[in-house]
């Protein structure tokens, strides 16, 4: 491990103004119609012009009328006799019959039927919670939803990416907050290198999968050494004092110029892989492996800083970024057996890089996940350099007594990668 928010207004016209006293002249008022004129008898009009008395039309006969005389229009019309016919009575002097449903004393009759206090009364509901079941035999099974086979066994599924599970200490060995410290001190002081352009021995190296292993130096407090034992395979060893330390290979196994599946005449998938065999530990001993990018403190674990990840053998946990307790992963390792770390990077569809970190045990998967999985962020850390946009060399963390063996030759390894 490792420390470290209106009134609405009526409008009415005005008054119209009234016109003064004696604008309009006075009219004499008549108590039986206003007085005929006379007229002169030198001013009447002659004989042949005075009015003639016109004949009066009668109204047409028929048998239905009880009016049947001709009236003179000199004599007065004299009433028909007998009494007048009912359909000339007046209209209030006979009423219809009112309808029988009116024809009570009320104004409606009353509605059909028992009235309301007579009406049977409502079920009661029972004394107990449960009501009866219903009528008629329980549904077949063959009716029924059969719901186990509509959702699958999720047993099946792939265990989801572990969250919220960060430890803030290691249930094994833990470094000092001082030195945790110190290792947030150097990366902000040696930021991350920009991709390097490889010189022909570099490449030469790289082709041949043999790179090169390099020591932490003193002031540093590790006690221990590594050694060339054959291509592409390196012998080393700590003594029981000594502290933590990082083991960095070069040339780099993954190069940002040579392998990035972004260019597009390099191949659209990079794998890179190395083993690690355990050979023994020494009381509190304990590896780790992983990759980191360039530079990474050497007085430190890897995956305990920026640009790095490895999965440590005391606890089983991996580490990306992380200087506290990491995340549960993996069973502790153990001397004899063989682990391997690889990183898979993949063109995506939407024009950027996918990556897979893989871990091995004894030449099979053990665990593996996806470097952009869904994290904490509160907890975790941002994985700014492991994204494949900065080389990356592979990284063998030691602390107290250890013997190990790295393996770079894919002829030796147990497990074959994919790609």
């Amino acid at each position: 491990m490792c420390f470290g928010r209106k009134e609405k207004k009526l409008i009415q016209d005005e008054d119209a103004p009234r016109p003064a006293p004696g604008y309009f002249p006075q009219q004499p008022t008549y108590a039986s119609g206003p007085p005929k004129a006379s007229m002169p008898q030198q001013f009447a009009a002659p004989a042949q012009l005075q009015p003639q008395p016109q004949p009066q039309y009668q109204q047409p006969l028929s048998p239905q009328s009880p009016y049947n005389q001709v009236v003179s229009p000199m004599t007065p019309a004299a009433p028909p006799s007998g009494p007048p016919p009912a359909a000339e009575l007046p209209a209030l002097s006979k009423q219809p019959n009112p309808p029988a449903e009116l024809s009570g004393t009320d104004d409606f009759a009353p509605p059909p039927g028992p009235p309301p206090s007579h009406q049977p009364a409502a079920p009661t509901k029972p004394q107990n919670d449960y009501m009866a079941p219903p009528p008629g035999p329980p549904p077949s099974k063959a009716a029924q939803h059969d719901w186990e086979a509509a959702v699958p066994d999720t047993s099946l599924f792939p265990p989801p990416p572990a969250i919220f599970s960060g430890f803030y200490q290691s249930p094994a060995t833990n470094a000092t907050e001082a030195e945790a410290e110190a290792g947030e001190a150097w990366c902000n002081q040696y930021p991350l290198f920009a991709p390097l352009t490889l010189d022909p021995a570099a490449l030469f190296a790289l082709g041949a999968h043999n790179p090169r292993l390099m020591s932490p130096a003193p002031p540093i407090n590790y006690r221990g050494d590594v050694r060339w034992l054959a291509p592409g395979v390196w012998t080393g060893s700590t003594t029981p004092d000594s502290g933590d330390g990082c083991i960095i290979g070069y040339p780099p196994l993954y190069s940002v110029l040579e392998h990035s599946p972004l260019a597009p005449a390099h191949a659209p998938i990079k794998t890179i892989y190395f083993e690690v065999v355990a050979k023994n530990f020494i009381g509190e001993g304990a590896i780790a492996l992983g990759f980191t990018a360039l530079p990474y403190p050497a007085f430190r674990m890897p995956g305990w800083h920026r640009g790095s990840l490895a999965v440590h053998g005391d606890d089983g946990h991996k580490y990306i970024n992380d200087r506290w307790g990491g995340k549960a992963f993996t069973q502790p390792f153990r001397p004899g057996e063989t682990y391997g770390m690889g990183m898979t990077f993949r063109r995506g569809s939407n024009g950027g890089l996918e990556v897979e970190v893989f871990f091995t045990r004894q030449g099979r998967l053990d665990g593996k996940w996806n470097l952009h999985e869904e994290t904490d962020a509160v907890e975790d850390l941002p994985v700014t350099g492991l994204e494949g946009f900065h080389d990356l060399s592979c990284a063998v963390g030691t602390y107290k007594g250890t013997e190990f063996e790295v393996v770079f030759d894919p002829v030796r390894w147990l497990f074959r990668p994919e790609v």
